[in-house]
């Protein structure tokens, strides 16, 4: 039975962010199930991807293990019922299916946000770890960098990866752009809500920025700000990090404005203060920017870009879909012709045993320089012999008909049978 490439995926289409926050996987997690993988089911091409939207795991196997691999990961995460959790998953068991889909995570086609910027590296880092443990063979190598050069092709073809299209990332674009040349700007985040964590996250897209977090419940600002490596403070301690912050960044719910134009004017501001008011209802006074100094960015300035940039993506979808198509037709003719190999070379070494028995049957007498007249002669042979049936290989390869061909080639030149070993 031959293998085929397969995939199970949980993410935010089929499972809300509870299910989704139990079955992710973190980088121990992720590494530890490789090896069972490769342990328990002699697998050589796998990868696992593991981010805030989707828990994905592809594999090469002749059977469907999908319950299987789903029972690992409940082991690997310390749940007794993971079986509650197998409707969630959607299985893709055919090769096409796998790789089709493989390709949209990658280029960012099901990213919760279409195109987004950071589901390549992730999907690099999830190869990496797979090479590293030599979990990827020939098939998942080939695949992947077909993959990576499929997304520089949409990168330079398209407007799919044109700026910033979500309202977090549109906001990180906007502090990037505003304090370019401020050295390590600090920058305060209050509010750690969806939209607020997603701000946070994306902060890394400015590594050189001084990062601080504020919370109401300072526990969960705590959690984040351990994750990301950033300062958290008591919610207690806002206004005074306010007066010290290049950018403040409001993110809370409350039903009348937080950060005043009163509160605002009373501080020393030398250059700049930017503002940006992701809050619904806002939370910050419009006023405000009456303040020598003072820059203030609301949640519909910085959807209304982020809009904008989306329709130009959604418009381009049809090529990255046309170029996608592409490469997946390039790299199912490369493996056809992979699935003739194995033929090939037992032909060219059938043939090859029999030049080399012919020339010690009759070159024992003949001198050296007869003999390489003679092996460059019958090697020369052999290639044009040999032309005809790789060609004739190759071509049933694409008419999905090489199975036949392979068989004739086999009985004709009995290359199923075990080579002969000579005494030394």
């Amino acid at each position: 039975m031959q293998n085929k490439f397969r995939a199970i995926s949980l993410s935010y289409k089929n499972a809300p962010v509870q299910i989704r926050e139990v079955i992710s996987l973190d980088e121990g997690s992720i590494h530890a199930l490789l090896v069972k993988m490769k342990d328990f089911f002699s697998m050589t091409d796998v990868l696992i991807l593991s981010t805030c939207n989707r828990t994905e795991v592809y594999y090469s196997h002749e059977l469907d293990l999908s319950t299987e691999i789903i029972k690992l990961i409940g082991l690997e995460k310390g749940l007794t019922s993971v079986v509650d959790y197998i409707e969630y998953f959607e299985i893709f068991n055919q090769d096409i299916e796998a790789i089709q889909h493989l390709f949209r995570v990658s280029i960012g086609l099901e990213a919760q946000v279409v195109g987004d910027l950071q589901i390549a590296n992730q999907v690099k880092r999830a190869y990496q770890a797979s090479a590293d443990l030599d979990l990827a063979g020939p098939f998942l190598h080939r695949l992947m960098h077909t993959i990576f050069y499929t997304n520089k092709r949409v990168v330079q073809e398209t407007a799919f990866r044109d700026g910033a299209a979500s309202v977090s990332y549109a906001a990180v674009e906007l502090i990037e752009g505003i304090t370019s040349n401020t050295y390590q700007p600090r920058v305060l985040l209050i509010g750690v809500g969806e939209i607020g964590e997603d701000v946070a996250k994306n902060m890394v897209h400015i590594p050189d920025a001084k990062v601080t977090i504020t919370n109401r419940t300072f526990e969960k600002a705590k959690e984040l700000a351990d994750e990301l490596g950033f300062e958290v403070i008591p919610f207690e301690r806002c206004v005074e990090a306010m007066k010290d912050a290049d950018v403040v960044v409001s993110s809370i719910m409350k039903s009348e404005p937080f950060i005043t134009k009163e509160l605002v004017k009373s501080w020393d501001i030398p250059s700049y203060k930017l503002f940006v008011d992701l809050s619904v209802p806002r939370s910050i006074e419009t006023t405000i920017e009456e303040v020598p100094g003072v820059l203030l960015y609301n949640v519909d300035n910085i959807r209304s870009k982020a809009t904008a940039t989306l329709e130009k993506r959604l418009a381009a979808i049809p090529m990255v879909e046309k170029i996608i198509d592409e490469s997946i037709q390039d790299f199912f003719n490369w493996k056809k012709e992979m699935m003739v190999s194995p033929t090939i070379n037992k032909l060219k070494n059938a043939l090859e045993q029999i030049r080399l028995e012919e020339m010690e049957r009759f070159l024992k007498n003949a001198d050296e320089q007869q003999v390489a007249m003679i092996d460059k002669i019958t090697k020369s042979m052999m290639q044009k012999i040999l032309k005809v049936p790789v060609v004739q290989l190759k071509a049933a390869c694409q008419r999905d008909d090489a199975d036949k061909m392979i068989d004739i080639l086999s009985d004709l030149f009995d290359l199923e049978k075990d080579p002969v070993k000579k005494d030394a």
